[in-house]
């Protein structure tokens, strides 16, 4: 590796969870292996389109009032938290996925944009779920 920026793209590119960083206009600008074997869009389908690919219609209105008012203050409600939410797969199929947001920001403390990084949780979610429905024999 001849410097640290290579490295860091290495890193965010061969990183587990599906790594998802957008501009504050919401332009999706870095997305990585893991982003495209989740959502089903390889990198070049996927860069520089807005967020709106992968948040279902139903949760649009509701993610770019918290985008907005992140970007507005300077913080995010759910910073470092895993947040369970919905997907969309490139098929159209609505997946569980669990991520944590963070700001970017350059170095004299300007947000540049947020970046996610988000797991699969259907598979966990649909046995709770259904754990949950049947009923209770003892």
């Amino acid at each position: 590796m001849s410097n640290q920026s290579e490295l860091d793209a290495k890193i965010a590119e061969d990183v587990a969870d599906a790594l998802i960083y957008s501009d504050r206009s919401g332009t999706i600008m870095r997305w990585n292996r893991a982003a495209a074997a989740l959502f089903g869009f390889s990198a070049a389908e996927a860069l520089g389109q807005n967020l709106d690919l992968i948040i279902p219609e139903h949760l649009r209105a509701a993610h770019w009032k918290g985008f907005e008012a992140a970007l507005a203050s300077g913080a995010m409600k759910l910073a470092g938290k895993p947040t369970l939410t919905r997907a969309l797969h490139k098929s159209g199929r609505k997946l569980y996925i669990e991520m944590t947001f963070a700001l970017v920001r350059d170095s004299g403390g300007n947000v540049l944009g947020s970046v996610a990084m988000a797991r699969d949780v259907t598979e966990r979610v649909e046995r709770e779920r259904a754990a949950k429905a049947r009923p209770q024999t003892s």
